[in-house]
């Protein structure tokens, strides 16, 4: 088994932040990738602009000159610019589809690369419950659902080389997005919830780790969501 070092891209802060603590408190070695500096100290830190193809390249060179192999990666890195499509600009799409999906595809080319050649990994691919989509989310629902096309075709390329590749889509989480929606539009999106409350970024951390566990080598290929029953129907 390979020591347990892995990559978090965005983990500075929000989900990708409580990924990063429950894999240390867990003994993961963690590296980050973001573009914004990490103020956890108990993980290593590397600027990487995901959507720019050599960042991330020189950015696996660093950790492989390093740690010399990568257990898992989980690509928790996104942006949202909502607007209906109407008033969207084309800047306005391209730019979360070059983060969210291109940045992803990006991270896991080069982590299949490293993973086939070491006959394992896991990839965990973050997703959200706005691919079965939402009014003016064209340009981040066609990102995420993009992920969960992208994640399966890769399960069925690595699965020969011992690497699973798994899809967690999380939908009303608290983070610092939804404290800063105005009242009644928060509202609105805790009434569509069947439990009638709101996810915290831990309950996404939790799944992300059974995910990464060497005990979970046959599953592959599969969406989980986290969201509280959001993503069976109710409110549609």
């Amino acid at each position: 088994m390979l020591s347990k070092n892995v990559i978090v891209t965005g983990g500075s802060k929000g989900i990708g932040n409580a990924i990063v603590q429950k894999l240390i408190n867990e003994g993961y070695t963690v590296i980050i990738f973001d573009i914004s500096n990490s103020s956890n100290d108990k993980a290593d830190f590397i600027k990487c602009d995901i959507s720019k193809e050599e960042d991330v390249i020189q950015s696996f060179e660093k950790v492989i000159s390093k740690y010399k192999h990568i257990y898992g990666v989980v690509n928790n890195a996104g942006i949202i610019s909502d607007k209906v499509i109407w008033k969207m600009s084309v800047d306005e799409f391209e730019k979360v589809i070059n983060i969210n999906l291109k940045g992803t595809w990006l991270m896991c080319r080069e982590s299949a690369k490293i993973m086939r050649n070491q006959n394992y990994g896991r990839i965990v691919n973050i997703s959200s419950r706005a691919w079965l989509g939402n009014p003016g989310q064209t340009n981040y629902s066609a990102s995420k659902a993009g992920i969960i096309g992208l994640s399966r075709s890769l399960a069925l390329e690595l699965g020969k080389y011992n690497v699973s590749v798994n899809v967690v889509a999380p939908g009303l989480i608290e983070t610092e997005l939804t404290k800063s929606l105005p009242n009644e539009v928060f509202q609105k999106l805790l009434n569509l919830q069947p439990q009638n409350n709101i996810g915290n970024p831990d309950d996404v951390a939790n799944v992300v780790s059974f995910l990464l566990n060497e005990n979970t080598q046959f599953i592959n290929g599969q969406l989980i969501y986290v969201d509280g029953g959001r993503s069976i129907g109710q409110g549609i």
